[in-house]
């Protein structure tokens, strides 16, 4: 016997699957990211560190207003974007560690990071206003 997929069952199936999938999706990501630790972290350890860039980074880009302007909208999301690289990125060098491929992975993340950072900055003060 062979099924047919009129748009009736192929609606059906999706249907189903929004009823399973969406629940599990709406889940609370509290740790930022959908991250989690099971572990917990020593305070000011590089792993603590990394997690408090990322909540600032969260708190910082859920707490934007959308201008409704695609360029306005994301260079104001990518600015915290990126410093919460720089903040990583740091903690990491900080972190006493010396893995040379991650040191200048890091040396270079602040640096280009950075370099974004002012551009997006020189951006959005020419062109936030029109």
């Amino acid at each position: 016997m062979t099924r047919t997929r009129t748009p009736a069952r192929i609606a059906a199936v999706a249907l189903g699957f929004t009823l399973i999938v969406a629940p599990v999706m709406a889940q609370d990501h509290t740790a930022g990211h959908g991250m989690a630790h099971e572990t917990p972290v020593e305070p000011g350890s590089a792993s603590a560190r990394y997690m408090d860039a990322m909540k600032t980074m969260d708190t910082a880009m859920q707490g934007m207003t959308m201008t409704g302007k695609a360029g306005v909208d994301y260079a104001e999301m990518m600015i915290p974007h990126h410093q919460s690289a720089i903040d990583m990125a740091e903690a990491y060098l900080a972190s006493g560690e010396t893995d040379p491929v991650l040191t200048q992975l890091s040396e270079d993340v602040v640096a280009s990071q950075k370099r974004e950072i002012a551009t997006l900055q020189e951006w959005l003060a020419k062109n936030a206003e029109k």
